[in-house]
């Protein structure tokens, strides 16, 4: 098990001198991810109309698939068969695996319009969001269920609670999370003295908008010495202000040497949140679902590509960037191409929404390494403070239930 686990490693480069921002390196068995790095959402095996070639070119390290939607279908049994998810995937880099606890709650609880979940000590029984059929989830079975899909790095069983609950229900949930988390490490244990794949198990911290519980559950989490922490809840990615109130809250309680991990995060203004309070991967479905929307980002802000505006310019999404979309099809094409429901149009703007996201933390990381983050910070804001009024007018809501970490 430790000659498996020495596989897994973060090592910090630079040390932002004006944040807890740090360049690193994670170290997997599929490859070395550079952070920080955003991770594209590949919730059901797929990142929505791009193939793994096109991942590459826009940057992506390290993507992320969902417990929750494959355990459902195909199955995970059938994954493993066919595999695991790399071979199945044909994606040759490292993958996480969200736990599922976050959709079992989000989207299991309004199946066919009832609340259909049932949470005890033991685990989760919750009603299939797709038929209806019933289901069982313990934390020894999130584990074995990602063992089967094969990711490089798998989450721990957690339980997630409204933004608005008392902090009765806070505590207990986070209490439980903790329990389920020592479980999810025992069984993890097991599979690496026992299997042939090595995987790491990540840890993460709730407790909701309590900042007394969000501290107890980073030490308690980080007591586990696991390969890895994350932050959870929907308070994370939902809100900047919350999002930033917690990340300080337990910034100096988070394991220096461990790559930390903020779930549901995806405005790329909000990279810069969660970057200068040192985490090193995000992830969330929303800059390709606003793509599919027709919400394109770019670095004067976000462009509404549907508004009739944009049916005769002739320019790029945005001059300045190297994707396939900008280099070579002009705004009215695009607008067209949406507006047609075209599913090229689909594909032309992920790839930029995707390109623009990755390309903005390589350069977060370049300036990390250089020492000149704080530069590139300042620089970005004046950019779009100076013209992004007008392009961003109508800015899209950036988190909850549906926008974060939902289906990408």
């Amino acid at each position: 098990m430790g000659e498996q686990q020495s596989l897994f490693r973060y090592e910090v480069l630079r040390r932002d001198s004006g944040s807890r921002a740090r360049a690193g390196c994670f170290w997997t068995p599929h490859g070395v991810v550079e952070t920080p790095t955003f991770m594209p959402v590949g919730t059901q095996a797929t990142v929505k109309t791009l193939d793994p070639d096109e991942l590459r070119t826009v940057g992506s390290q390290m993507i992320l698939a969902n417990t929750y939607h494959l355990m459902l279908r195909p199955g995970a049994d059938r994954v493993a068969e066919l595999g695991g998810l790399h071979h199945l995937m044909r994606w040759e880099g490292p993958i996480l695996t969200d736990s599922g606890g976050f959709q079992v709650w989000s989207l299991a609880q309004r199946a066919r319009g009832r609340s259909l979940v049932r949470i005890d000590e033991d685990g989760v029984t919750f009603a299939s969001h797709l038929d209806g059929s019933r289901h069982r989830v313990t934390p020894e079975r999130a584990i074995d269920i990602q063992t089967q899909l094969g990711a490089d790095v798998i989450m721990a069983f957690d339980e997630c609670t409204p933004k608005d609950a008392d902090r009765a229900a806070l505590r207990q949930a986070t209490e439980r999370t903790h329990r389920w988390a020592r479980r999810c490490k025992a069984r993890w244990l097991e599979h690496q003295v026992t299997g042939s794949r090595p995987q790491a198990l990540f840890g993460i911290v709730q407790g909701g908008g309590d900042r007394d519980l969000r501290r107890r559950s980073a030490e308690e989490i980080g007591s586990l010495d696991l390969p890895g922490i994350a932050i959870g809840g929907e308070s994370i990615g939902y809100s900047k202000e919350q999002t930033t109130q917690i990340l300080d809250w337990i910034g100096d309680l988070l394991p220096e040497d461990r790559p930390r991990y903020a779930m549901g995060v995806g405005d790329p203004v909000d990279f810069w949140t969660v970057v200068e309070r040192g985490i090193d991967i995000f992830d969330s479905v929303l800059p390709t679902r606003l793509a599919r929307n027709g919400t394109l980002l770019t670095r004067h802000g976000r462009l509404k590509i549907l508004n009739a505006a944009y049916r005769e310019d002739s320019d790029p999404i945005d001059s300045a960037c190297r994707c396939l979309t900008c280099q070579n099809f002009s705004r009215a094409y695009v607008h067209f191409l949406l507006r047609a429901g075209e599913v090229l149009g689909h594909r032309l703007a992920t790839l930029h929404n995707l390109t623009y996201c990755l390309d903005l933390t390589a350069e977060m990381r370049a300036a990390l390494r250089a020492g000149t983050f704080n530069q590139l910070r300042v620089r970005s804001r004046e950019v779009t403070q100076s013209t992004g009024t007008a392009i961003a007018a109508d800015s899209v809501p950036t988190g909850g239930l549906t926008t974060t970490r939902g289906q990408g």
